[in-house]
């Protein structure tokens, strides 16, 4: 019973580490997206004349 409860365990903090990380790394992806794709709007902004 013991060693089942420890494999369900390790099993569980594997997936939990791996998850964390493809999200941490897809936020900081999406961060980097939109504050470049804000600079640019930014930067572009100047361009208009009305």
């Amino acid at each position: 019973m013991n060693e089942k409860v420890y494999k369900t365990m390790s099993h569980s903090g594997c997936w939990s580490l791996a998850i964390g990380v493809v999200v941490m790394v897809t936020g900081i992806a999406s961060g980097v997206m939109l504050i470049v794709t804000g600079a640019r709007l930014l930067k572009q902004k100047y361009q208009i004349t009305f």
